[in-house]
């Protein structure tokens, strides 16, 4: 019984740590590097080793080579002194396993015949136990554990918590592989969706855009500007509800269905969300879009004014030239696609000369359980700290730097009228 209760007690930690692995290999802010080394560190803990080791074959060239090799359980100045020595290739008992992919369990490692010493810099080890990983039927690398705490060799327990820890390890190695290519495709995809901003001379322009880091949150958020006239410059930036495909397309075709509009009229900005909104619920299910329609006009008195109309989205953030910011808050519209019945307003501001007006979308400072000003507040102390950067440079600040939790996609397009 006392047998029986041991064995329970052990297969409870070796479901932990695999519950464990999986959540390291599905993480969204943790590379695959990340999920070698955490299988080592589980391995080296269910069986009570002083050292560990992950071998990744190297499919692309020969095939008793090594792409990567993870030690685990090494000194700073061991890690040092094996610095820069090439992985093991062809002989040893590292490669013994790659040549027969079965557990190996070896008590004296000096007295195997297959082994070959240790390279310089290398502690000395005695006891090894390796097992193979598997991948959709292909052997992806081996997993090794050297030298138990206690100093007792290996027993076929050990090897058989170790090869359960094995399959579990493809696994997550193949899950952690297919997020890591499916989070690149995802941004990638969404990347081909925001538009090149075209040449809007005599102003300056600058937009970004960062997709959420987990693929299957693809956004909606979306930007645009252009010149409607030789000195009037229309942006826009908006959100469309939903991460997935649906609100990508539906981001793409609002965006595109907006900068017809703009092209064919000279309207104001309220007047054409109004149209796009009839639109878009006349012949689209495109679902409930924010947006924020600016244009970017000359005075008579060298100086610029900013019109435009808000349906339910973040209010711009003008920074002036002495880099004083203020947010232009008004009463928002309701967003497109909720009643194309309702009014919708225009709003003026008037903007010195060199000035920059920043429109972006919530993801840029939004953090949950925290509230929304703190958020704006933060975005205002970045924004006038690089106020003076050259726009794309300024961007890319508050990319870098944004004060959101990083979760949701996120937009911002910047414009500055001339100084004259």
């Amino acid at each position: 019984m006392e047998l029986i209760a041991e064995q329970l007690v052990v297969l409870a930690r070796v479901q932990e740590r695999l519950h464990e692995l999986f959540e390291a290999a599905l993480s969204r802010d943790v590379e695959l590097q990340a999920v070698l080394r955490k299988i080592v560190t589980t391995a080296m803990d269910l069986v009570g080793a002083r050292y560990g080791a992950l071998g990744v074959l190297d499919t692309e060239r020969a095939a008793d080579g090594l792409a990567e090799f993870v030690p685990v359980g090494l000194s700073q100045q061991q890690l040092v002194d094996i610095q820069g020595l090439p992985f093991p290739v062809g002989h040893g008992l590292l490669a013994h396993l790659l040549h027969d992919p079965v557990p190996l369990r070896v008590d004296d490692i000096s007295a195997h015949p297959d082994s070959v010493g240790f390279p310089p810099g290398h502690p000395e080890m005695r006891r090894l136990l390796g097992v193979p990983i598997h991948i959709r039927g292909h052997i992806y690398g081996d997993l090794y554990v050297a030298d138990r705490l206690d100093g007792c060799p290996f027993s076929v327990h050990d090897e058989t918590m170790l090869v359960a820890l094995a399959g579990a390890a493809g696994l997550a190695i193949d899950d952690a592989r297919l997020f890591h290519h499916l989070r690149r495709d995802a941004e990638e995809f969404q990347r081909l969706l925001a538009p090149r901003l075209p040449n809007l001379s005599p102003f300056q322009a600058a937009a970004a855009y960062r997709p959420a880091p987990t693929p299957s949150l693809l956004g909606g958020d979306w930007y645009d500007a252009l010149l409607v006239s030789e000195d009037t410059c229309a942006a826009v930036i908006g959100d469309v509800l939903g991460h997935d495909v649906h609100a990508a397309a539906a981001m793409s075709q609002t965006r595109h269905m907006l900068r017809m509009l703009l092209y064919d009229s000279n309207s104001p900005p309220s007047n054409i969300l109004a149209r796009l909104d009839r639109a878009l619920q006349a012949i689209t299910d495109t679902p409930v879009t924010t947006a924020c329609l600016a244009r970017l006009e000359p005075t008579a008195t060298g100086t610029w004014t900013l019109r435009w109309s808000v349906a339910g989205h973040c209010p711009p953030l003008l920074i002036t030239p002495d880099r004083q910011a203020q947010y232009l808050f008004v009463e928002p519209d309701v967003p497109l696609g909720v009643d194309s019945t309702l009014p919708r307003h225009d709003h003026t501001h008037p903007v010195p000369a060199g000035s920059t007006i920043l429109l972006f979308t919530d993801g840029l400072i939004e953090y949950p359980r925290r509230p929304i000003d703190i958020g704006l507040e933060r975005l205002v102390a970045l924004a006038t700290e690089h106020a003076d950067l050259p726009l794309h440079a300024f961007v890319q600040a508050l990319m870098d730097r944004h004060p959101s939790d990083g979760r949701d996609d996120l937009a911002v397009l910047a414009l500055r009228p001339p100084s004259a």
